[in-house]
């Protein structure tokens, strides 16, 4: 069964190239945290699949929406490097 752990806080930060990033803190069923960065892209698709026009709007949000936002900036550059062969 997979964990009910949902979005506890956000937060603008620096990526590694001076890009800003949104970094989302999931608060699992036993109290436990993990810190998940996301880029430009990945925020987009999330804030969408929310319905949310505000990052704070994404407090109390499931894992599986961060989990699919993460998948889709993923997969952009899997579908561009496929199209350059």
């Amino acid at each position: 069964m997979m964990s009910g752990a949902v979005i506890n806080r956000v937060q603008l930060a620096a990526a590694h190239d001076g890009d800003a990033e949104l970094v989302v803190t999931l608060r699992f069923e036993n109290g436990g945290e993990s810190l998940v960065p996301l880029d430009e892209h990945a925020v987009r698709v999330l804030m969408e699949s929310c319905g949310a026009d505000d990052p704070d709007e994404l407090v109390g949000k499931g894992w599986g929406l961060v989990r699919d936002a993460l998948e889709a900036s993923s997969n952009r550059f899997m579908n561009s490097n496929s199209n350059a062969q």
